[in-house]
């Protein structure tokens, strides 16, 4: 998957907490997110205040920024509630990135059929 195709498919997943996503989607909207959050700051006319616009954006897209990481989590084979893992101090952040960077074992689960990502270069 590539970077405008995941984004584009996370915005189209706006509420969509079903399925799976591969880590290719995943990351590239974490991308996305850092990406769009410096450029917030860089657009952000003299006039108003940077933390505003970033604030905007971030409310913006947390609701897909949850519900990819939920299907990530589903890729393996883990609940997307485990996302509230992230509340605990310094374990619980450490925990969630290491699934989330974990790869899906390629077999259907509870959560629905493989996601399969292209080789590069393929399509």
């Amino acid at each position: 998957m590539e970077f405008l195709n995941a984004v584009r498919t996370c915005f189209v997943k706006y509420f969509d907490f079903k399925g799976r996503a591969a880590r290719p989607e995943f990351w590239y909207w974490m991308l996305f997110n850092v990406v769009g959050t410096f450029v917030a700051i860089a657009v952000t006319p003299d006039t108003w205040d940077s933390e505003t616009v970033v604030t905007l954006f971030d409310l913006a897209i947390i609701l897909p920024g949850l519900a990819v990481g939920a299907r990530r989590l589903h890729d393996i084979g883990k609940s997307g509630w485990w996302q509230l893992l992230w509340l605990i101090p310094i374990v619980g952040p450490i925990v969630v990135i290491v699934w989330w960077c974990k790869e899906g074992d390629g077999l259907a689960n509870r959560f629905g059929p493989a996601v399969l990502t292209p080789a590069p270069g393929a399509i």
